[in-house]
């Protein structure tokens, strides 16, 4: 047996270094200007992409400005809603208040203790932002007022609040209690 056969050896074949395949050149373009052009294409297109993903983007941009808008003012006039609903029982607690400390006044009794707890609810009102309906000597508001009763004064313009019933309120630019009022007419 030859050493030949019995190697472990891979045979390797030397290339002369003087020898180029012309397969192996690159070769330069002929022209630029096809490239040239087809890049200008391509950046006009990707102008173009881009110009609408930025108007897509300021689309939904402003979708979600007016979506947190939407929901900070959902959420505004819930928790409105939920103060007025209080409000509104808490009026009839307060009018209760009111009208016993006009039956103590008139009875020579000594109301401070009730004034003192009155002065705290007003500041309660206020707070809350919930502010009375100032209606007497007023020209009637349906807005504002419920007219319950009419008396005859010729002396008095039609329509001018003569008497308030019970007191109306107003809670962030709403009436959620109308004033009971008597109101006059001429004839």
């Amino acid at each position: 047996m030859s050493n030949e056969s019995n190697s472990d050896e891979i045979p390797v074949t030397n290339i002369s270094d003087n020898k180029i395949d012309s397969n192996d050149l690159v070769q330069e373009p002929k022209s630029v200007e096809p490239e040239v052009k087809d890049i200008s294409k391509l950046l006009e297109l990707e102008k173009q992409k881009s110009s609408e993903y930025e108007k897509k983007l300021k689309l939904v941009l402003a979708d979600f400005q007016n979506l947190t808008r939407k929901t900070q003012t959902d959420i505004e006039n819930g928790i409105n809603s939920k103060i007025n609903e209080f409000a509104l029982d808490f009026l009839k607690i307060y009018d209760d208040f009111v009208r016993a400390k006009e039956v103590f006044s008139e009875s020579k009794i000594n109301s401070e203790g009730l004034d003192s707890i009155l002065k705290n609810m007003d500041s309660l009102l206020q707070k809350y932002h919930i502010e009375p309906i100032e209606a007497l000597g007023e020209i009637f508001n349906p807005n504002f007022h419920e007219a319950i009763s009419i008396i005859n004064d010729p002396d008095l313009d039609d329509n001018t609040i003569t008497k308030e019933i019970r007191k109306g309120y107003i809670s962030h630019e709403r009436v959620i209690r109308p004033t009971l009022v008597e109101i006059s007419k001429k004839g």
